[in-house]
């Protein structure tokens, strides 16, 4: 961890239930990201550094929209699905955020679902390497409209769930997956060194000091910290 990460601070949650983040928040895919988006900003002549600095937490085909505004969103679609079979076959290096093992085995009988701005292949692929169960409810790219930070996938969670968005706490790691849940009216709990600086409603710099408790009246309670 970076020296300039604050430790995790001791904070108390409650919530109904809880929406999880996959990359960054889960699962550490930073390897493969890099890698497959290094080489496609060279191909088009972009700054490798910068195109990864907005790359964590959209869809593909956003992200290249945003570094490539003058393109034809066709050309975006045909490329993300170019990436996303090059990301989905390139397991090297994609492993369990610190404490995710326990952090899921403590929310697999609570209301919980994965939100991920990857398709369920990706998914299947990075959840499997990572030795980590996959929710029985996923909101993956095929169920949506809307990339984060738009919150149309936390949104159907919420609902999928039977829960008001505001009784639900969001686990995200990135800019645009705090914006989406922020947007949605649920809380964040910020997961690693890309959350920091983006004021969730409380940080943690991985999983291993979140404990998750649920409650006789239904309410799960999460105390992150020692």
């Amino acid at each position: 961890m970076p020296a300039n990460v604050p430790t995790t601070t001791t904070s108390v949650l409650t919530a109904r239930a809880l929406l999880l983040d996959m990359d960054g928040t889960l699962v550490n895919s930073d390897a493969v990201v890099e890698r497959c988006w290094r080489g496609w900003a060279v191909e088009h002549g972009l700054d490798p550094d910068e195109a990864l600095k907005v790359v964590h937490g959209r869809q593909g085909y956003l992200t290249m929209a945003v570094l490539l505004p003058d393109r034809p969103m066709e050309q975006n679609y045909a490329d993300n699905r170019v990436l996303l079979a090059q990301e989905t076959a390139d397991l090297d290096g994609v492993v369990p955020v610190a404490g995710a093992p326990a952090f899921m085995a403590a929310v697999a009988g609570l209301p919980h679902a994965l939100v991920t701005s990857a398709d369920e292949a990706l998914a299947t692929a990075r959840m499997t390497a990572s030795g980590l169960p996959m929710p029985a409810l996923r909101i993956t790219a095929e169920q949506v409209s809307a990339s984060k930070p738009d919150p149309e996938g936390f949104l159907k969670a919420a609902a999928e769930l039977g829960v008001d968005p505001a009784d639900c706490l969001a686990l995200e790691d990135s800019e645009a997956g705090i914006a989406a849940a922020r947007a949605a009216g649920m809380r964040v709990l910020g997961v690693g060194p890309r959350a920091v600086s983006l004021s969730p409603t409380a940080h943690t710099r991985d999983l291993t000091d979140v404990r998750v408790t649920g409650l006789p009246d239904g309410t799960i309670r999460i105390r992150v910290g020692v």
